[in-house]
């Protein structure tokens, strides 16, 4: 078993998306840890770019002293664990993208999907430079495989999520697939929060070079759907 197991959210979300998936990983043993991404905190400034979103969980992890760590990521989480990866390789076992986006140097998260998308975050961002996702696209793309009742509920746990960390440029010493670290990409093979023409896998997995793949049904928000089937497909991607 990892010593560490650092899962870090996606956007508008907090480290409470990872709370039943938590609760199954400690009953198997695993050391886990779910910060949240500085942006999405209560109170936090939402005209943060993306190298100050990177160094929340950098800080965080220098700050437990942790080690040996198995970096998981979701979503927008992706560009968070690239950034920390290649900032704190050394601490590093493996990172895994759930469903993530995978950035090259000076790549940022809007580069990686469709035009229409970026017209939409145009239009939805807000003075303070936050957006939040629509519920109808959360019901269908997100979490198609919920009931009404279950969409509705995690809808509101959701917060508005910083602009400028989807429009911002990545900086990387190191692009992903020369890491010299092992890496695993879980695909959830139901999630449509990208167009199936331009999806996560195999288009985002293989720009991570030599890499393990796990798949399994479901949304891209399993961790609301099927915590369990989520935590399983975790400790698939973080064996040695």
């Amino acid at each position: 078993m990892m010593t560490s197991l650092v899962l870090v959210h996606g956007a508008w979300h907090d480290s409470s998306a990872f709370k039943e998936s938590a609760e199954y990983l400690i009953a198997q043993g695993a050391s886990i840890h779910t910060p949240t991404v500085f942006g999405n905190g209560p109170g936090d400034p939402k005209d943060i770019g993306l190298a100050e979103a990177i160094s929340s969980i950098e800080n965080y992890i220098i700050k437990q002293d942790l080690n040996d760590i198995v970096l998981c990521g979701h979503s927008y989480g992706g560009m968070i664990i690239t950034g920390v990866a290649d900032r704190l390789k050394e601490r590093l076992k493996r990172l895994i993208y759930w469903n993530a986006f995978v950035p090259k140097h000076d790549e940022s998260l809007e580069d990686m999907v469709t035009p229409a998308f970026v017209e939409l975050l145009d239009a939805l961002t807000k003075p303070d430079g936050s957006f939040m996702l629509p519920f109808e696209i959360w019901r269908e793309s997100f979490i198609n495989d919920a009931s009404l009742e279950i969409a509705l509920k995690t809808y509101a746990q959701l917060n508005p999520h910083p602009r400028k960390t989807f429009s911002d440029p990545i900086q990387l010493k190191t692009n992903p697939d020369q890491l010299d670290i092992g890496k695993s990409f879980i695909n959830c093979m139901d999630d449509t929060a990208l167009p199936q023409s331009e999806g996560w896998h195999p288009r985002l997995s293989e720009k991570l070079g030599v890499f393990r793949l796990i798949q399994v049904r479901g949304s891209h928000e399993l961790c609301f759907t099927n915590p369990k089937s989520l935590s399983q497909a975790i400790l698939e991607a973080a064996r040695d």
